[in-house]
């Protein structure tokens, strides 16, 4: 109570801004900040001017992106070894033999890859088909930007895998919701 005989008000946290007004702090200034929705509707010329100079992509040709373009992806998919009673556009095997799915891109687990560069990118390798390998993202993930790996080295950081077929038509099922098989598959078929 105040000495008047008034209650002591609360103050409310909620009512106040969230950002000081210039006067509540010395010498700083809060300039706000407008975007299309805080003014008027923009008509279709105003639009075609402001985006005039915005590019999605440069248009300079000798561009080296990071990451792969999906025309390089696919070709790097079709150019790996091929898994024998697979279908090839679902299953194929990375550059060291692990089995790998399409539809497992960037997760940890084994039959997961990524789309490699055979040269780091970092160390000046190119994001082109001659340049990429599909690996098992594990491997992938261990193998960094380093050149100096061995075969036998990046094989022993490879996830071990142990599926059955069973296993793997599971998964295709699941991922497609039906199971192919590939044209070398030969021996017979139980249905």
């Amino acid at each position: 109570m105040r000495p008047n005989g008034e209650p002591k008000r609360r103050k409310s946290t909620a009512t106040r801004a969230s950002s000081p007004s210039p006067s509540r702090r010395r010498g700083e200034t809060t300039v706000r900040s407008a975007t299309l929705l805080d003014n008027e509707l923009a008509t279709e010329e105003e639009i075609s001017t402001l985006f005039t100079d915005l590019r999605i992509s440069s248009a300079d040709s000798t561009a080296n992106p990071r990451g792969f373009p999906y025309s390089v992806k696919q070709q790097c998919w079709e150019k790996a070894e091929k898994v024998r009673g697979r279908d090839p556009d679902r299953w194929r095997k990375d550059a060291l033999g692990n089995v790998v799915f399409r539809k497992l891109v960037g997760c940890p687990g084994c039959l997961c890859h990524d789309y490699d560069h055979i040269l780091p990118y970092s160390k000046g390798g190119k994001s082109t088909l001659e340049n990429c390998q599909v690996l098992q993202a594990t491997v992938n993930r261990s193998k960094g930007n380093r050149t100096e790996l061995s075969r036998s080295d990046l094989i022993q950081k490879s996830s071990y895998c142990r599926v059955s077929g069973r296993d793997l038509d599971l998964l295709e099922l699941s991922a497609y919701g039906n199971v192919r098989r590939g044209q070398d598959s030969g021996g017979c078929r139980i249905q």
